[in-house]
This record gives structure tokens, sequence and C-alpha cells, in this order.
């Protein structure tokens, strides 16, 4: 009965951590979780618990593991030596929290490490500059313009759109820039 009641226990401290780390549930403190699932721990054994499991979690996170990495990496949790090993109860939790966790982390890890606003779509077409598109002075009208409708949003609004206008010079300029920061990305990814 003992090791079903400390699996339910480090089973909520995972799903606390989760949800503090993870989910940005502010609701969920340190305090909370050890006065609702470790009242009988002292202070400086539940700290202990929690960074340990806390480093752990992030560990399994960071390297998004799949069941055969996390295996390996409990297995290898559990054979260490001198009281930093984890208990075959501790191993079976943390997998069990993984399997039904890990698409929910890996997609907040996601969120969290896009920049805000983004850009949700981009529209554009060639059409032929009117005299109230641009001032008399600039151009005569007639000409060729492309039309840029940019929409950006960040994730939990509607979206604003941006409207661009520009000659064939300054698109020209637009899409030599975005090939060069393409250039720049396949230089990244390809020397990692």
């Amino acid at each position: 009965m003992a090791d079903v009641e400390a699996t339910k226990s480090l089973t909520g401290l995972l799903n606390g951590i989760a949800q503090k780390t993870y989910y940005n549930n502010e609701d969920i403190t340190e305090e909370l979780l050890k006065t609702e699932l470790y009242p009988e721990l002292s202070q400086e054994n539940f700290n202990a618990l929690h960074e340990r499991m806390k480093g752990i979690l992030k560990s399994i996170a960071v390297a998004d593991m799949d069941h055969g990495q996390l295996e390996a990496f409990l297995t290898a949790q559990m054979k260490k030596q001198g009281g930093g090993g984890m208990s075959e109860a501790q191993a079976t939790s943390l997998s069990r929290f993984w399997k039904s966790q890990r698409a929910r982390v890996r997609d907040s890890l996601l969120a969290q490490s896009r920049w805000e606003p983004g850009l949700r779509g981009l529209t554009w077409r060639v059409d032929l500059q009117t005299s109230c598109s641009r001032s008399q002075e600039e151009e005569a009208p007639g000409g060729p313009v492309a039309l840029l409708e940019l929409e950006l949003g960040r994730s939990s609004q509607n979206s604003e759109y941006v409207c661009l206008e520009c000659d064939e010079a300054a698109f020209n300029r637009v899409l030599d820039k975005m090939a060069d920061i393409q250039r720049r990305i396949d230089s990244v990814v390809h020397s990692s």
C-alpha cells in the first residue's frame, strides 16, 4: 500500500512540475506540492526530491526522448551508485508520465521557443499602380507594383494585417534578402 501511495505522490509531483514549468500554471507552487503530496517529508528532503525530479524531467523533455531512449536513461539512473540512483517505482512513474505527456510537453516547449508575434501568412500579387496608390511626384501612374499582405499575430489572439506596396526594384531587394536568409539558415543546418 505504501508503494501505491508513493507512486501516486510522485506522479502528482511530476504533473505539478510539468504544470508549473511547461504549461505556465502559476497556481502550482512548491509549497502546494509539498503540502498536498509530501506533508510528512522534511522541507530539505522535499526540496532535494523536487529539484532532482525537475532536473530529470528537463533532461527527458529537452532530449524529447522516445520510448527506447527513455528506458536506457532510466536504467542508467537506477544503476547510479552512492544514493544518486532511482528506484524502480520512480522509473516506472517517470515512464508512465512521459508516455502520457510527451506530446504536450513538446508542444509547450516549441510554443515557448517561438518569437511572438509571428508571421502567420503572406499573400502577394502584382498589380498596376494607380494614381491614388502613390504620390503623383514619385512616378507616373500605370507601372507594375507588388502588393504584399502580411498576416501577423500571437498564438492566442486574432491576426493583424500589414499591407506593403513596392516597385520592381524594391521587390527584388526583398527577394534577395529572403534568399540570403535562406542561405544562412541552410549553412547553419548543414554545418550542425
